[in-house]
């Protein structure tokens, strides 16, 4: 029997005893745990807090790419507003109801992980995605379980050319479904009656969501709220209340991967080894990811602090941080002074002399000559594309 003649995962006899081969999987699992280990030890000796831009800029990445594995392209601006609001910060920033209501999601599932989970929770968070009642231009139902007759289809392709990839349960056995899963979560949970069983925590997310998106509960929604039960089983286990990582991101780069992978189990047995493993494998990508943007933060503040970057002139602060965001190298064509005044608004005159300026106090290095100048942030092993090797004695 091929995989697409397969019957539906909630349809089968031994539905949902998930199950996996711990040994398949081990490795996979240890290399996500020591790489969160790494971006903790990371977090700690610096000194990051829920308030910290790295925390800020993490809960801003997961809101922006879990709405955008769905096609939903959010507002930057918006979305670092609301998360900054949230936080208890001041943010001047635009005001969406529908963007306030998804970060109030992943910021409960991370930071309340140890309210048990139940239906109210569940269908106040959907009811927050929706808060016109609407998808779009299309009436929902919202704040609860689905309860249309029409089956429940994952479909693309033309109309009269359709392929269903999935259909989810009818309606009708939604509540009983969901009461079993809302049990299992719980008694899994870290201190839950069946904690004891030593299921594996990331595991336990894998198999959470997996089950979650194969119920489908809701009319609309079911895949952010999925990713936010991912954070609170993750949170639940790892006990990292302040968020560090954006997992959406990983699934993000890999979305075809990722609706391949749910689509095999949701037409397969229950043995999700495969799920699992693959579910690992992102975490430690994620992890990976976020300990790399910690290192950047980190050199950014080691300059800052070096260089006294707080009480330089505002335009020349500016040019700095534009710099230091760019990375190594990622300021293409390097800087110069026709760029310089283009970013700040300043003269020729103004731009050559700051230019100077942040030369001879050692923030910048130069190579070339005349039409060819150009400025490079100095940052200790950061070689720009190779200028390093072009102008040595330039520094």
């Amino acid at each position: 029997m091929t995989a697409r003649a397969r019957p539906w995962n909630w349809l089968r006899a031994d539905w949902p005893d998930f199950v996996y081969d711990n040994a398949v999987v081990s490795a996979d699992l240890a290399q996500a745990y020591r790489l969160h280990g790494v971006m903790e030890g990371k977090a700690a000796a610096i000194g990051f807090t829920g308030t910290s831009d790295v925390a800020l800029d993490s809960m801003a990445d997961e809101v922006l790419t879990t709405a955008a594995i769905e096609g939903e392209r959010l507002s930057l601006d918006a979305v670092r507003s609301s998360v900054m609001r949230r936080m208890g910060l001041k943010a001047p920033g635009p005001i969406d109801r529908a963007v306030d209501g998804l970060v109030a999601v992943v910021h409960d599932a991370t930071t309340a992980s140890g309210t048990p989970l139940d239906e109210d929770r569940l269908c106040r968070w959907q009811s927050a995605l929706f808060p016109g009642g609407t998808s779009g231009v299309q009436r929902i139902a919202v704040g609860r379980y689905r309860d249309h007759e029409d089956p429940m289809q994952i479909i693309s392709g033309l109309p009269g050319r359709e392929v269903v990839h999935y259909e989810a349960p009818p309606s009708a056995d939604v509540p009983r479904h969901m009461t079993r899963f809302i049990n299992w979560f719980n008694d899994t949970a870290p201190g839950g009656a069946s904690s004891a069983a030593r299921l594996d925590g990331l595991a336990r997310a894998a198999i959470a969501h997996l089950w979650f998106e194969s119920i489908h509960p809701f009319e609309d929604g079911n895949g952010r709220i999925g990713r936010a039960l991912v954070d609170m089983a993750v949170a639940q286990h790892l006990s990292t209340p302040v968020r560090l990582f954006s997992l959406s991101r990983q699934l993000l780069e890999r979305r075809s991967d990722y609706y391949d992978q749910l689509n095999l189990c949701q037409r397969g047995g229950m043995d999700v080894t495969s799920w699992v493993q693959w579910f690992a494998q992102q975490c430690a990508a994620a992890y990976s990811a976020a300990s790399a943007t910690m290192d950047a933060a980190l050199v950014k503040r080691r300059f800052a602090e070096h260089h006294g970057i707080a009480g330089l002139p505002e335009r020349q602060r500016k040019v700095l941080q534009w710099l230091l965001d760019d990375g190594d190298g990622g300021f293409v064509g390097g800087l110069n002074a026709e760029k310089y005044m283009k970013m700040t608004g300043a003269s020729k005159a103004t731009a050559t002399r700051d230019l100077a300026e942040m030369v001879k106090r050692g923030q910048l290095w130069t190579t070339g000559a005349g039409k060819a100048l150009r400025y490079h942030v100095n940052v200790p092993g950061w070689t720009h594309g190779g200028a390093i090797g072009e102008s040595l004695g330039t520094r």
